[in-house]
């Protein structure tokens, strides 16, 4: 597990000019991913190739992953799992029915970012709506919106703060999966 969590903190290091929130969540999702197929150790501490030092602990109840990054640009923090709670911005909120999968929490000095993945019997043009009125009227200027093999995707970025939302919904049987990512810095 050291090693994996090692090797998505480094991919990390991919995203050098994004935005910090973008570069932790890849970081967190892949060592979410990486930890939850380990199934060996539940915690550890490990240098980057950046050198920064982080320490990992996974819940052996719950499955919930918790991952911190110490560096030059201060201290993160990643939380995972299905039952991590779920605290959207104001004006979001969980398409209705919606069942959980997993919630990603991550933490950075000014930023924070959300990556929930869920799933609901409502289709993908209805998950995708119900966001783009949610983003568009707390001030998100909707900048992608497409569809390809059914998958529905939208992106958005409000000027005010930077902010960035993108969801995705993916109509399947017996579910609609669906993602949502929100990113933001905070005031």
């Amino acid at each position: 597990p050291e090693r994996l969590m090692r090797d998505a903190a480094t991919h990390a290091s991919w995203f050098k000019g994004e935005a910090v929130h973008t570069r932790i969540l890849f970081a967190a999702g892949c060592a979410a991913l990486l930890l939850g197929a380990c199934g060996s150790e539940t915690s550890g501490e490990f240098t980057t190739a950046d050198g920064e030092n982080a320490e990992y602990s996974i819940d052996e109840k719950s499955g919930e992953t918790s991952l911190t990054v110490s560096g030059p640009e201060g201290k993160a923090t990643m939380r995972s799992g299905a039952t991590v709670p779920v605290s959207l911005p104001q004006g979001f909120s969980l398409y209705p029915g919606s069942k959980i999968v997993t919630n990603t929490v991550v933490k950075q000095a000014d930023d924070e970012a959300t990556m929930v993945v869920f799933e609901t019997e409502g289709a993908a043009d209805a998950v995708i709506k119900h966001y783009r009125t949610q983003a568009e009227a707390a001030g998100f200027e909707i900048q992608l919106d497409m569809t390809t093999n059914g998958t529905k995707m939208i992106a958005g970025q409000r000027a005010r703060d930077n902010a960035t939302v993108s969801v995705t919904a993916n109509s399947g049987e017996p579910a609609t999966t669906g993602q949502l990512i929100i990113g933001k810095a905070k005031n």
